[in-house]
């Protein structure tokens, strides 16, 4: 098989219907734009939206709703990635400090992913239950 041989399958693309070329055609005199108006028209074009001068919808309904950009940032982390840290106490300053998290965050959520068999210290961050019952059954401290 060349690549310059390849072809679609028979029947499979339909055959470019030609506009304007006769009344025998199905689609001869107004090429299938209908009547006058706009859009029959050469160049007829108008803004998405436009509704005739009628006010647009996107106009008429009420703005709801606010995104501040400036919200809290929570990072969420799994507990094996602080493993390495496990002689440490680890806090949010700590590990911005060992890039573990950027910069922006505010806030830290730690969750259990896998094992852990190794008391942590943890200190100001959001831990999900099951890892809490973890870490103080292996000793560690959670504030």
């Amino acid at each position: 098989m060349l690549i310059n041989r390849l072809k679609p399958v028979g029947g499979s693309r339909p055959k470019r219907v030609r506009v304007g070329r006769g009344i025998g055609s199905g689609l001869g005199k107004t090429s299938g734009r209908g009547h006058k108006g706009q859009h029959a028209r050469a160049g007829g074009f108008h803004k998405v939206g436009f509704e005739g001068g009628q006010m647009p919808l996107q106009r008429r309904l009420p703005k709801v709703g606010f995104k501040s950009h400036a919200r809290s940032r929570c990072e969420r982390i799994g507990v094996l990635s602080l493993v390495p840290y496990s002689n440490k106490e680890i806090s949010i300053d700590f590990l911005r400090d060992e890039r573990v998290i950027p910069q922006r965050a505010s806030q830290v959520k730690v969750y259990l992913n896998g094992q852990l068999n190794q008391p942590l210290k943890l200190k100001g961050l959001n831990v999900s239950q099951g890892l809490k019952r973890l870490i103080l059954g292996l000793g560690g401290t959670v504030d």
